[in-house]
């Protein structure tokens, strides 16, 4: 779902803003952009994140906004002098009079390095905190108030399946008589031509086995279990998205199976029906925590 929150932390050491934007995705997915940041810093920012939604694509901006021990310059000066003492055995080795530059020195790996003015891990993550969670909270109360949204579409969603189900009850329970019809009318005009007429008892046998083969009333009893249990899940105060993802797999391998054991108009078009409805429920479960 999509979502944004911002948050603010101020000390007396620094002012930091967190801003968390959200979209929609299958899994769990985070981007931190931050200028300097320790790994196990981003671990617990990542692991605090994650405590609060299930699944989405997040991207955490972090902003140091300055004070007194926001960053600072540090020079490594044992490293400084060595150098210092290379360059100048290489100019006095090469006959140059130029003195060497301290500009020169600095330039060289290592011998600068901008950073943290807190060097430990812990102390930076309590700043950062109390801005993390702020952005955190504004995120989760607008992903809950499309949540609610999301759900009374599903609801709808759901309850045309439920219908459609009754549908599929009722066009079953009219398959024998369908059957036997279309069986008979085939057998007389077979037979007509012979001088031949049909055995009744053997008729309703063939009728009988058709039946048995095309009994979807197993496939009908577990689609509104799996309906059942989708009302249940849109309710729910936890994230219930994955649960909601296997359930339609489920309803979907239902519905296919009734199709492929129906030989009727009237079931093949509702299971069409039904289909259809599956795949924009399956759409919009991708969006749900």
């Amino acid at each position: 779902m999509t979502g944004h929150g911002r948050g603010t932390a101020e000390s007396q050491e620094r002012r930091v803003t967190v801003e968390i934007r959200s979209v929609n995705h299958r899994f769990f997915e985070l981007k931190l952009r931050a200028a300097r940041i320790h790994p196990s810093v981003e671990d617990r920012i990542v692991k605090a994140v994650r405590a609060r939604v299930e699944r989405g694509a997040f991207v955490v901006t972090l902003h140091d906004e300055g004070g007194v021990g926001a960053a600072r310059a540090r020079a490594d000066l044992p490293l400084a002098r060595s150098i210092a003492a290379a360059l100048e055995e290489l100019r006095v080795g090469l006959g140059l009079t130029a003195p060497v530059e301290l500009a020169l020195i600095a330039a060289q790996s290592g011998v600068l390095a901008v950073g943290d003015a807190d060097d430990d891990p812990d102390a930076v993550f309590t700043a950062i905190a109390p801005a993390l969670d702020r952005a955190l909270d504004q995120l989760v109360k607008m992903r809950c108030a499309e949540g609610a949204a999301l759900a009374r579409e599903l609801a709808s969603r759901a309850d045309r399946l439920r219908d459609l189900a009754g549908s599929l009850f009722v066009a079953a329970a009219g398959a024998p008589a369908e059957h036997s019809a279309r069986l008979r009318e085939r057998l007389d005009r077979l037979l007509a031509s012979a001088g031949v007429t049909s055995d009744e008892a053997r008729l309703q046998q063939e009728v009988a086995i058709l039946c048995d083969r095309g009994d979807v009333t197993e496939e009908l009893v577990r689609l509104g279990s799996h309906l059942d249990q989708v009302d249940t899940l849109l309710v729910a105060t936890e994230p219930v998205g994955r649960r909601l993802d296997f359930l339609v797999q489920e309803l979907g391998r239902e519905v296919n199976t009734v199709g492929s054991k129906s030989s009727s108009a009237a079931l093949t078009r509702l299971v069409v029906e039904a289909k259809s409805e599956l795949e924009k429920l399956r759409e919009q479960l991708q969006n749900v925590e």
